[in-house]
């Protein structure tokens, strides 16, 4: 089968993947967008977990103050070199990171960095609620709740806030794959009015 432009194309603005990349996912999914998604985004997984390991020195810090002054948003995200942290598609990405922060208010960078006591809360709370039910069923119930729990306080498991069909882990594997270096969400401050200080 022939695969167009036109295809490669729509591909590339979908996923900024490289030509030949796009046009190796569509020869492979037989000219099918979805599935070429897919096998481009399965990828730039591959690709972003080979570069985990590598040391992000280098990077930009964000702010972003929404209109009216109301909330404000300090972030740092790091790279492997200055060269890449001067280009426009990382630039961009900050950016982005930083305005998704502002809009839907993450607890913390990853699950790891949720308090203990917070996840045994979650997780009293749905086996509470799933009482009754067969044992394999309240583990898998409680699993489910606390990965909702997740994709609203963990930024990185959150959906992105300009793709719902994605999250943020896979905005960032994304551009780890697109700009061939390891890159890290490293820290953030979310100020609002009125919110009181945790310290």
């Amino acid at each position: 089968m022939s695969i167009t432009a036109k295809q490669v194309a729509e591909l590339r603005g979908q996923t900024g993947a490289g030509l030949m990349d796009c046009k190796k996912a569509l020869t492979e999914s037989e000219g099918d967008l979805e599935k070429a998604i897919t096998i481009l985004r399965k990828k730039g997984m591959a690709s972003a977990s080979k570069k985990a390991g590598r040391a992000t020195s280098e990077g930009l810090i964000e702010s972003y103050i929404h209109l009216g002054g109301k909330v404000g948003v300090l972030i740092e995200v790091n790279c492997e070199t200055d060269f890449v942290a001067k280009t426009d598609d990382f630039k961009s990405f900050v950016k982005d990171i930083c305005l998704h922060v502002a809009a839907v208010n993450p607890i913390c960078i990853s699950r790891d960095e949720v308090p203990a006591d917070l996840i045994e809360k979650e997780r009293e709370i749905a086996a509470s609620q799933a009482e009754g039910k067969p044992p394999a069923a309240v583990q898998k119930i409680v699993e489910g709740k606390l990965n909702k729990y997740f994709a609203t306080a963990c930024l990185l498991d959150q959906p992105f806030v300009k793709d719902g069909e994605k999250s943020v882990q896979d905005i960032l594997n994304e551009q780890i794959s697109k700009l061939g270096e390891n890159m890290q969400i490293n820290r953030f401050s979310r100020f609002q009015i009125g919110e009181e200080s945790e310290d």
